[in-house]
């Protein structure tokens, strides 16, 4: 393979602020342990919103988004064993750890001191090839759709782990019910839950959604459920529904902010987390995170409803997902 005739495309962000600009550059090469994906889909996760708003600290331009990427292998690096070219793979949020820091050594590497985030940290999977850690790759035998694969990859796996850590309550109540909501409704069913969804004030468009996907109950988050929740996951990036989610949850009930950035939560009364009441936060996901969602989807019968853009509309998709133009997950396709 002569890789100095090839050219990547990307969509690259240039300065905080400004529309990602599209390139062509030499296809990168893989480094030790590191394998090349010729990417199939990427989807367009809030948190890359984040990034091109400047809402994140310490970002390092230029930068290509995109951390929700199913692709092919399509050359391995020097040590590489158990990946195979042709094979379909996924790349989530949490592209490397440190391994030996004391949250990696005791198996919480979602919270390792020294990692590297794709398409954060790294260069993501706006583009037509992404360079991705090996041992941080997921296979994904069996998902043989990559635009109704790529969402599971953050909004399924952040939302998996949120549920997780709401504890085992039957009323769960959704904030926001976007890409990751739409994922965890079908898991909450498959599962038995009842589920809660609430939405921009207004959005009848996605309380049917809600409903459709086995929602018991959608209303605007400015509304109350008409019972007491057991526990709430926030996945809008709005501070003020802390305090609204938790005159919603009984009494010892959970509230888990589900995003890596949220506006700041304002004064609340001490009322509101008496009686034993949790707020909690998710970061970012470990492996084993993903290898206990990506067992369930098929099991569970978890279905994105995708809008697909071509690559080079990146900055049409971005603007859409912002305004709430759709509904599910867009999702970006090379």
């Amino acid at each position: 393979m002569d890789d100095g005739n090839r050219r990547m495309k990307a969509m690259v962000l240039h300065g905080v602020g400004a529309p990602l600009v599209f390139e062509t550059r030499a296809d990168p090469l893989p480094g030790p342990r590191q394998v090349r994906l010729a990417v199939e889909a990427c989807a367009v996760c809030r948190t890359d919103l984040h990034l091109v708003d400047g809402d994140l600290p310490d970002i390092r331009l230029p930068r290509i988004p995109g951390h929700e990427i199913v692709g092919v292998v399509d050359r391995l690096g020097p040590e590489v064993s158990g990946l195979a070219p042709g094979q379909r793979v996924g790349v989530p949020w949490l592209g490397r750890t440190c391994g030996t820091c004391p949250y990696c050594r005791t198996g919480q590497e979602n919270l390792c001191d020294a990692p590297i985030f794709t398409g954060y940290t790294r260069d993501g999977g706006f583009a037509s090839q992404v360079i991705a850690d090996a041992a941080f790759v997921l296979p994904l035998t069996g998902f043989d759709d990559p635009v109704a694969t790529a969402p599971l990859l953050c909004a399924g796996l952040i939302g998996w782990r949120a549920l997780t850590m709401a504890g085992p309550g039957h009323r769960v109540g959704l904030y926001g019910f976007g890409a990751a909501a739409h994922l965890l409704a079908q898991a909450c069913r498959w599962q038995g839950r009842e589920v809660y969804a609430f939405t921009r004030p207004g959005d009848h468009a996605a309380q049917a959604q809600a409903r459709s996907l086995g929602a018991c109950w959608a209303g605007g988050s400015d509304r109350m459920p008409p019972v007491p929740l057991d526990a709430a996951i926030i996945f809008a990036p709005i501070g003020a529904l802390v305090p609204r989610a938790l005159q919603a949850v009984r009494k010892g009930g959970r509230v888990v902010c589900g995003g890596i950035h949220m506006s700041d939560i304002p004064q609340f009364p001490y009322r509101l987390l008496w009686e034993e009441r949790h707020v909690l936060s998710v970061a970012n996901l470990t492996r084993k995170d993903a290898e206990g969602f990506l067992d369930v989807v098929p099991k569970a019968g978890i279905r994105a409803e995708t809008t697909v853009y071509p690559l080079e509309r990146a900055n049409e998709a971005l603007d859409d997902l912002r305004h709430g133009r759709f509904q599910g997950a867009a999702v970006l396709v090379p």
